[in-house]
């Protein structure tokens, strides 16, 4: 039998609404999802912390306990994005290991831990803080294509992650361009060399989803990732019911049932009604080109929304060809959040500002001096050399280097909150400003729905056409500019760019 992980309650609807289902919308259906017979339930992680706060005015804590007692049954499982657990950068492993011990608390039986270079390193603290929490540790390997990544290698990270005692692999296909051939071979040697269960996990947007889904069962998988239909296909995974179909009556049948499963989509049919405004088409469209550009659908549109605010869409074409020579320059990292951002950002930059790497982001700077982990191929010497010839690289794990901060930020929150907890003191200490904005609108009164439609109304102007004059050139800011600020993410957050900000659709 393969077990299904069911992704509407997570990456289904970060893929194709920007992550913007509220809880009270999940709620009505969780009875219902407990009762499947679903291996697991992916409610958390990813962008949906962030998202919470930021935009929908809901602590993604509370979020995690209302799930928890509605669905006592099953497992429940979040994306964690090794050191970087659900932000952009390396946390201390203070704040890793509370982290993952208070998510474990209120809730998450599995933790689904990646690196976006495959860096064993930077998934070590958070798989051995799972395991010292009595939850279930899912080593994953980020699956890319390039000169440097191989059978062989993603094998040797399979041992890597089990000699750290994962308890599973997961095989992650965030950009849906996984063939089933290398799908079946790649589990069914990390079944044979590894010897741990392997769960497969990809995307639609390359229309070879469903596929390497049943090529994975055939060759030894435990269990596949797929979204219920609604929230299903295009930059979401391949829908529930497809699989179960597919794998009915196979030694591999799921035996789930499809009249439940059938309801339950139309549930979800009525609430993605609920946000059509958010719905772009592009994310349900199936692109073959991504078999080519490997370009994750969350980094396109990224990308297009970039050049818009350039009046530089023409120049798309510059931009995907300048893509995959940044990523060889930097080593062929695998394109998933925060790898796929850097490297966008600055192909986008190569192309507008007149020249290669005439400016060079903060954190390509970072990159290449190793602060994200190590990469997985040689980076360009030239750009090496200049970027080091300024600060040298570092030597071992990234967040060795970094001081305790769970302490300094309990008290920074408690002047803000007296009565904070842990967990509202790590939402603190993950994202200050997001926190400290999110605790105003709390003071103020504002409520979701609030929220909501003013959220809507922005929406709304986005898609009206602009009567701002166009112009032309590259982004303000000279010299070393950040990768986050011209995205429009992290660290400032622009409102009239709601739908592309923090979270348009990352990979991951």
């Amino acid at each position: 039998m393969v077990g299904i992980t069911e992704t509407v309650l997570r990456d289904g609807h970060q893929s194709l609404i920007a992550t913007r289902m509220r809880t009270r919308h999940m709620l009505p259906a969780a009875e219902r999802l407990d009762a499947i017979g679903y291996r697991s339930l992916e409610v958390w992680g990813g962008a949906t912390f962030d998202v919470c706060l930021r935009y929908l005015h809901e602590d993604p804590w509370e979020r995690l306990r209302a799930l928890k007692r509605a669905m006592p049954r099953t497992p429940l499982q979040m994306l964690l994005r090794g050191q970087n657990l659900v932000g952009y950068r390396h946390y201390p492993d203070d704040v890793v290991t509370a982290f993952v011990r208070e998510a474990a608390r209120q809730g998450i039986d599995i933790f689904r831990v990646f690196d976006a270079l495959n860096d064993a390193r930077n998934m070590a603290v958070a798989i051995a803080a799972v395991k010292r929490a009595g939850a279930r540790a899912q080593g994953t390997i980020c699956y890319t294509r390039s000169p440097v990544h191989t059978l062989a290698s993603f094998v040797e990270l399979g041992r890597r992650l089990a000699a750290m005692e994962a308890d599973e692999l997961c095989v992650k296909d965030m950009g849906g361009f996984l063939p089933p051939g290398e799908a079946g071979a790649l589990v069914r040697a990390l079944v044979k060399e590894v010897g741990l269960p392997v769960v497969v996990h990809t995307h639609s947007a390359g229309g070879l989803s469903t596929l390497s889904c049943l090529a994975a069962a055939e060759a030894g998988a435990t269990a596949v990732d797929g979204a219920l239909s609604p929230f299903a296909g295009g930059a979401s995974q391949p829908p529930t019911e497809t699989l179960v179909s597919a794998l009915g009556g196979t030694p591999h049948d799921p035996h789930l049932d499809l009249g439940a499963l059938a309801e339950l989509a139309d549930y979800f049919r009525g609430v993605l009604d609920h946000y059509r405004p958010l719905l772009d088409v592009r994310s349900l469209q199936t692109d073959p080109m991504i078999l080519t550009h490997q370009l994750p659908g969350g980094m396109l549109s990224n990308l297009l929304a970039q050049l818009k605010e350039q009046d530089a869409i023409g120049r798309l074409a510059e931009v995907l060809a300048e893509v995959p020579r940044v990523r060889a320059d930097l080593g062929y990292p695998p394109l998933v959040t925060p790898t796929s951002q850097i490297v966008g950002i600055q192909a986008v930059l190569n192309v507008l500002a007149g020249g290669r790497y005439r400016q060079v982001t903060n954190e390509v700077r970072d990159y290449v001096r190793g602060l994200y982990g190590t990469p997985p191929g040689p980076v360009d010497a030239e750009l090496r050399a200049r970027v080091t010839a300024e600060s040298p690289a570092i030597e071992g794990r990234p967040a060795d280097r970094l001081p305790p901060e769970l302490e300094k930020g309990i008290a920074e929150v408690r002047a803000l909150v007296p009565s904070a907890d842990t967990a509202e003191a790590l939402s603190y200490v993950l994202f200050p400003a997001v926190y400290r904005a999110y605790r105003r609108r709390l003071d103020r009164g504002l409520t979701p729905d609030v929220l909501t439609t003013a959220a809507l109304g922005v929406v709304a102007a986005l898609r009206a056409p602009s009567s701002a004059p166009a112009g032309r050139g590259v982004p303000p800011g000279a010299g070393r500019p950040s990768a986050w600020a011209l995205a429009g993410r992290v660290r400032q957050p622009a409102p009239r760019r709601w739908v592309d900000a923090a979270h348009g659709r990352p990979r991951g």
